[in-house]
């Protein structure tokens, strides 16, 4: 018999052990989809809606007693500073709400028959149906709410659902699936895996699956689609290498502490994160110096200590990656307003380039770091071509006192959603959340991730 294979969950802080988790092959998962399966094919062992409903209201006195736990584990896993990760935790808990909510919204509609001869004489409408089994593939950056956003839909529509962590976060993802157990679902209707990346493959292109749900990589997501079996259907996630562009009239005042909290909030650790800021010639100066100040005032370190801001990237090797990305940009020309080093092999400092080539790995590709960018601009226009350049869409930021050119530029800017006067990492969980283009496929955000997990069905009576 060969040896169990197991993932040692280490702080993404300084390393630390945190647990041993054995991971499952194929044969397991196999036996978890199959169980999935069964549940969804027979419908005598469906869960009513009253139930489900119930259940939710549980999981949410559950995880309301465990939040600072949650907070800390959230922290030590993933190095998100405690601060951020209490309000993912309250994120997280106002999530199950929305889909208690969201079960009374959910629902089909009257189909008019009679507007031809061919469809006289018949009553038609709609009913809502679970998709069948999904699986859901998650990342690191939220290792609670992104679990949340893609497991509690499937509880509340319906479907067995089968959740892999990302690698470097399983605990939070665990914990809840415990609670989730404690509150009253039968475990088969909602499984952890924990597997190696060719067992996750099998999984997610078993033909098996009714819906596919992936936040990550677009290299994985993409490749993943084209790989699903007929008839899956999918959500996904992907990043971007979000643009703001900053008007001469822009209030500099407002404006920088949220260009600060976007581009460096979770180490710049976010698919929506403040990366590329286009600002007028005009401002260009002021701007740089305000936001220097700013950038070098905030506390690097332990993310389980109160005052810390930043924390470290989830990975030794993505410290490694970043340092590249910016001695690149440098030896290219770009200058280096403040940053530019790693502290050590967990820390990166949070860096603020300016004018770095617009070829360069930090003006055309994700950082994924504390990494911020700056370019000035004379013609509006051209602001807007190069904002617009990439294969990515995904959110995008204007900063202006003029309505006109606030409204001019949402229309001309290529995102799936453009924020007047605020940072690009801005979201509610009750809003559609989606990157176009190579960004993602599909609607995130509670209410539309729903929708897709319990499709219309159409029932038409003759009289």
């Amino acid at each position: 018999m060969s040896e169990k294979k197991t993932l040692a969950v280490t702080q993404a802080y300084d390393g630390a052990f945190m647990a041993e988790l054995e991971l499952q092959d194929w044969d397991t998962v196999d036996a978890m989809l199959g169980t999935a399966a069964r549940l969804h094919q027979d419908q005598g062992q469906w869960l009513a809606p009253h139930q489900r409903r119930d259940i939710l209201q549980k999981l949410i006195q559950l995880m309301q007693a465990e939040v600072e736990d949650f907070a800390v584990l959230i922290a030590r896993e993933g190095g998100k500073p405690l601060t951020d990760a209490r309000v993912e935790v309250l994120r997280a808990i106002n999530g199950v709400e929305l889909a208690i909510e969201e079960m009374g919204q959910l629902k089909g509609e009257q189909i008019p028959m009679d507007l031809t001869a061919a469809g006289a004489g018949r009553t038609a409408f709609t009913i809502r149906k679970p998709i069948g089994v999904v699986v859901a593939v998650s990342a690191f950056n939220h290792p609670l709410n992104l679990i949340v956003h893609q497991v509690v839909p499937a509880i509340a529509t319906g479907c067995p659902v089968i959740v892999k962590p990302a690698e470097p976060t399983p605990l939070s993802c665990m914990r809840f699936v415990e609670l989730v157990h404690q509150a009253g679902l039968p475990a088969p209707w909602c499984q952890t895996c924990n597997c190696e990346i060719p067992v996750a493959e099998k999984l997610v292109t078993d033909p098996r699956v009714g819906f596919f749900t992936f936040i990550g990589s677009a290299r994985v997501g993409w490749s993943l689609r084209s790989k699903l079996a007929p008839g899956t259907r999918c959500a996904l996630e992907h990043g971007g290498v979000a643009p703001v562009i900053v008007a001469a009239d822009a209030d500099l005042e407002t404006m920088v502490p949220l260009l600060v909290k976007g581009g460096y909030y979770h180490a710049g650790q976010v698919c929506v994160s403040v990366q590329r800021i286009f600002v007028h010639t005009s401002l260009k100066e002021k701007l740089v110096a305000a936001l220097k100040e700013q950038v070098a005032a905030l506390v690097v370190g332990d993310p389980t200590d109160a005052k810390t801001e930043v924390g470290p990237l989830i990975r030794t090797g993505e410290v490694d990656r970043v340092e590249a990305w910016v001695q690149e940009a440098i030896a290219a020309g770009a200058e280096c307003a403040v940053g530019g080093q790693r502290l050590n092999d967990y820390l990166y400092a949070p860096t603020l380039l300016v004018d770095p080539p617009h070829s360069a790995r930090v003006s055309t590709e994700e950082v994924f770091g504390p990494v911020v960018n700056v370019y000035g601009y004379d013609d509006e226009a051209e602001a807007v071509a190069l904002a617009n350049s990439l294969s990515v869409s995904f959110q995008a930021a204007v900063f202006t006192r003029d309505t006109s050119r606030a409204m001019r530029l949402t229309r001309e800017l290529d995102a799936a959603a453009v924020m007047v006067n605020d940072h690009t990492a801005f979201r509610v969980d009750w809003m559609p959340f989606a990157g176009h283009r190579t960004s993602g496929l599909g609607v995130g955000g509670i209410p539309y991730t729903m929708a897709d997990m319990a499709p219309e069905k159409l029932v038409v009576i003759k009289d």
